[in-house]
Parts: structure tokens; sequence; C-alpha cells
């Protein structure tokens, strides 16, 4: 495991001056632990066309719905965000890197 800074990243929208919806990011900063994806949601991902590469665990406390990570100035989208019961004060979040088209 490898423990580092991250950014959760939520998109929101504002108007613009003559009403055009315009994305707005919100960032915020936290640790986490980085560790290897799962073999089982490797392939159960794949099926549907999705690409894990890295998980991500971080306080539970400090997830709010966020659906963008940026790791090592590398962009992830968000696949899947886990709660385990187990360990109810963490967060697994999986992610799937972000192609240069999208």
């Amino acid at each position: 495991m490898q423990s580092l800074k991250i950014k959760l990243i939520s998109i929101g929208y504002t108007e613009d001056e003559i009403g055009n919806q315009v994305p707005v990011e919100t960032v915020t900063e936290v640790w986490a632990e980085e560790i290897g994806v799962r073999q089982s949601e490797f392939y159960n991902a794949a099926v549907t066309g999705l690409k894990p590469e890295k998980t991500f665990i971080i306080w539970a406390n400090e997830y709010s719905g966020q659906t963008k990570i940026e790791a090592d100035g590398v962009k992830y989208k968000l696949i899947r965000a886990y709660n385990n019961p187990s360990k109810s004060e963490m967060m697994e979040l999986v992610c799937e890197k972000v192609s240069a088209d999208g």
C-alpha cells in the first residue's frame, strides 16, 4: 500500500452572464491509501466495458459523492464507491483513468 495525497473532485454548475450552464469543479484534498484493483473487480467491470486501474481507500467521512479523482497529476473517474461493513469508517474508491478524449 502507498499513502498519498489525492484530490476528490465534484462537478457543479453555475450560470454565466447570458444564462449558459458552466461547469464548476470543487476540489477537496485528502490522504488516501492506494491498493491494487481486486481481480474480481477487474473482471466484473470488464464485462460492462469499464477498465478499473486504481483503488483508493479514504476515510468515509471525507467522501461526499465526488465523481472524479486526481492522483499524482493523473485524472480518474469513479467507477464505484464501496463502504466495507467490516471497516465502516473507510471508503474504497475504484477508479478508471480518464482518456485524452474524455
